[in-house]
């Protein structure tokens, strides 16, 4: 009996450990389960300057609300004041305003007619400083990624359940094999023996 109790417990060790040895532990890349990104940006760069240009998904026919970051790029420090002219290569009829909204940060105001790519060139003039230069891949109907995190973490719940249970069940079988190891091992009680009575003759 004990043997067998033996033999069911590293089973079910060497089951636990071939489950766990399943599960996921590379090094590759994964999803960032940061806060959720609210806007696009596209960027770009020449010797004077460095243009970011951020906005929320973008509807056809209706406003769009741009904010482009301008700044040295040699020193990173934004550029306020700037003369900013913004046209589209893809439709040279559509009209953007530019706004300066505080230093180095300007609103870009427009309409886009249809769900495609666009790309926006910025005749920028700072400072002595001028420059032309092309900011693309402005995706107008594009949607933000949606959220995968939830899905994700089920499968690691239900592992470390499984791994839970598996310890709990090697557990009792160590209880029991333990207790009929002790069992075994406990003395027979003494078996008491009658003396049988002595009768004496005093005659």
């Amino acid at each position: 009996m004990k043997t067998l109790l033996l033999l069911l417990l590293g089973l079910l060790l060497a089951t636990g450990a071939r489950a766990h040895g399943g599960e996921d532990h590379g090094d590759a890349a994964k999803p960032s389960a940061g806060p959720m990104a609210t806007t696009f940006s596209v960027a770009a760069l020449s010797e004077a300057f460095e243009l970011l240009l951020r906005f929320e998904p973008l509807t056809k026919g209706k406003d769009a609300d741009l904010r482009l970051f301008v700044s040295d790029y040699a020193t990173n420090a934004p550029i306020k004041g700037a003369k900013l002219t913004v046209t589209c290569p893809e439709a040279a009829e559509l009209k953007f305003a530019v706004t300066e909204k505080s230093p180095g940060v300007y609103l870009v105001e427009g309409v886009f007619p249809a769900n495609q790519k666009y790309s926006l060139a910025v005749n920028i003039v700072a400072g002595g400083k001028a420059d032309l230069m092309l900011l693309s891949g402005i995706e107008v109907g594009k949607l933000l990624p949606a959220a995968t995190a939830p899905a994700a973490a089920a499968p690691a719940l239900i592992g470390s359940w499984k791994t839970m249970l598996l310890l709990f069940g090697a557990f009792a079988l160590g209880i029991a094999a333990t207790a009929l190891v002790m069992r075994r091992r406990r003395p027979a009680a003494p078996v008491p023996t009658s003396t049988p009575p002595v009768y004496e003759n005093h005659a």
